[in-house]
């Protein structure tokens, strides 16, 4: 499970022209969901995003977390985040988690965030979106965990 996530002032997701979510202060987070990935996946991620210290304290430090300042995330599914680059110049999502898994998992992802006392919004799952994100910095990371069981085979 991969996750690329911003820290923004504002953002919102449009579908269709109407928008269906929109946070103020928070993080933005695309979430790219492997076949390999579980549910332990999506709760090791959900803790790791909502204790990340990347918000700034008086003296500028990132010493502060979505769940410290009780900010929002926006969480939108992003199977290109799966996207294998390697070879030519088209990119090929053979890793991506089929339509099924990887809805379960990207709701699983959410709710174990709101769990850690964060108020969660979403995009639509499979829906061509239009995402407006005004950046706070900017910020941005990318995250990745395995499953517990392709980690233990390494």
């Amino acid at each position: 499970m991969k996750a690329v996530i911003q820290r923004c002032h504002r953002a919102q997701v449009a579908v269709d022209g109407k928008i269906v979510s929109s946070i103020e202060k928070g993080l933005v987070i695309f979430l790219g969901i492997a076949r390999d990935d579980d549910e332990s996946c999506a709760m090791r991620l959900a803790k790791k995003v909502s204790s990340l210290r990347i918000f700034d304290d008086e003296q500028g430090k990132f010493n502060f977390s979505l769940q410290n300042l009780s900010l929002e995330a926006l969480v939108i599914s992003n199977f290109t985040l799966c996207g294998e680059t390697r070879k030519g110049t088209r990119p090929n999502f053979g890793a991506a988690a089929g339509a099924e898994a990887a809805n379960r998992l990207y709701e699983s992802f959410a709710k174990l965030l709101g769990e850690q006392n964060i108020a969660v919004q979403t995009g639509v799952f499979a829906a061509d979106m239009e995402v407006a994100v005004v950046n706070d910095g900017p910020v941005t990371l990318i995250l990745e965990v395995e499953s517990e069981v392709k980690t233990a085979l390494t």
